[in-house]
């Protein structure tokens, strides 16, 4: 009988642990990424009455709880935070706090400091790639991991445009003389991100053949009069056509080149390309019994722009968006797979560090590797649930008052007991 008062006093401090776990549930129900934690009871040794072979057997009552974090999906809300991200599905944000620690964290409600450094909302660096590749220019993912630091207010250099297309009808019916003439503009860049609007003529000659050429306002060009189209050097030829409206000549994959020396903006010569061919290998000029009007057109140069805004996109790539609406990619947010998560550590500020039992994580880009995805401009909500984490409060307020029960009761036999002997 005296057994009961140990066994009835570890439900208790096992209820109070688990009432502790609910507690703390309930007190996160609004944290970003937070994960619910469970208590699972386990019952201790029990002993054997009588001849020893368990016919009789009592309990000492039950241990300590086992707590275990439940990594489950949490609902993804929309969120109007630019540099807010969720992780839906496996895996964590990767973090470095002011120690050099590692850190892992599902709350995705990132900022920017004063020099460009992406920060969770408690001030750990959020981990990721920005590094360009010096040789194609893009994001180098392939690197160490480090801190992700964004420009803040920086001006994007200018592009000189050394390449253009121009998609464009000739009407077949035309006669061939200058009643047919047709021009089309395309505005390129140079080294300084000045703008230079080019006119390209066209002028059938014969049948099925047109000639061609380029101009730019004289006033742009060292030797050209104001006011007065400035014939390009190199910058002329035919264009043929076979029976179908299909261009023939250039031949395909031929680029018509052209140079623009002495521009008076003071930047360096230009030398420009233009490709009267697709991709696919099919002409961008024809020459079918329509008007001639031109339907495309593109260039790959760009003018000096000022940052607008840097935002976080799907798949943790960081964009940062000019004021000529151009949108660069200049971050990406790294991801680690963890395949037993449940065995990582709280460490506060909604953070997790690795354990002695915790396999080592998997580094990438989300999306691969069994990482999951990043969702821009969503927050992960909690994953407690108020009604379960209610309903468990009054089991365990239950639990506990009948274990208080049983010691009162335990109390008063000892007394009767005691009182045998008087």
């Amino acid at each position: 009988m005296y057994t009961s008062f140990s066994t009835a006093l570890s439900a208790l401090n096992a209820t109070s642990t688990a009432i502790d776990v609910v507690g703390n549930n309930l007190a996160n129900l609004n944290t970003p990424g937070y994960k619910t934690s469970v208590s699972y009871f386990r019952d201790l040794v029990t002993q054997s009455l009588g001849a020893g072979l368990g016919e009789t057997q009592v309990g000492f009552g039950t241990g300590r709880p086992l707590t275990i974090r439940q990594f489950t999906q949490g609902a993804i809300q929309s969120s109007t935070g630019l540099l807010d991200a969720a992780v839906l599905g496996d895996g964590f944000f990767v973090t470095r706090n002011a120690q050099g620690n590692t850190l892992y964290t599902r709350a995705g409600n990132f900022q920017v400091d004063d020099v460009g450094n992406l920060k969770t909302n408690t001030g750990e660096f959020v981990q990721g790639w920005t590094s360009l590749n010096t040789t194609t220019g893009v994001l180098d993912t392939n690197g160490a991991i480090g801190d992700i630091v964004v420009p803040v207010g920086a001006a994007k250099q200018p592009v000189a445009s050394n390449q253009f297309t121009l998609d464009v009808n000739l009407n077949s019916s035309a006669a061939a003389d200058a009643t047919s003439k047709f021009s089309a503009p395309i505005k390129l860049y140079d080294s300084l991100g000045s703008t230079h609007v080019l006119t390209v003529h066209f002028e059938k000659t014969a049948p099925n053949q047109w000639a061609y050429s380029v101009t730019m306002p004289g006033e742009e060009i060292t030797g050209g009069t104001a006011g007065t189209p400035f014939d390009i050097t190199g910058a002329s030829g035919s264009l043929t056509f076979g029976s179908d409206g299909l261009l023939t000549s250039p031949a395909l994959g031929s680029l018509i080149g052209f140079d623009i020396p002495g521009l008076t903006t003071g930047a360096a010569d230009m030398h420009v390309d233009w490709n009267p061919y697709t991709n696919n290998n099919a002409g961008r000029i024809t020459q079918f019994g329509q008007p001639s009007a031109p339907s495309a057109s593109s260039q790959n140069g760009s003018a000096a722009a000022q940052l607008i805004r840097v935002g976080l996109a799907d798949g943790g790539k960081m964009l940062a968006q000019y004021s000529d609406g151009q949108q660069v990619i200049v971050g990406q947010v790294a991801m680690a797979a963890v395949r037993n998560p449940d065995s990582l550590i709280a460490a506060g500020n909604n953070n997790y560090q690795v354990s002695a039992r915790t396999a080592a994580p998997a580094i990438g880009l989300p999306n691969q590797g069994g990482r999951g995805d990043v969702v821009g401009g969503a927050i992960e909500s909690s994953t407690v649930d108020i009604a379960r984490e209610f309903t468990q409060l009054i089991v365990l307020q239950r639990g506990y008052q009948a274990n208080s029960r049983v010691i009162t009761t335990v109390d008063e036999l000892s007394q009767e007991t005691i009182n045998l002997k008087r």
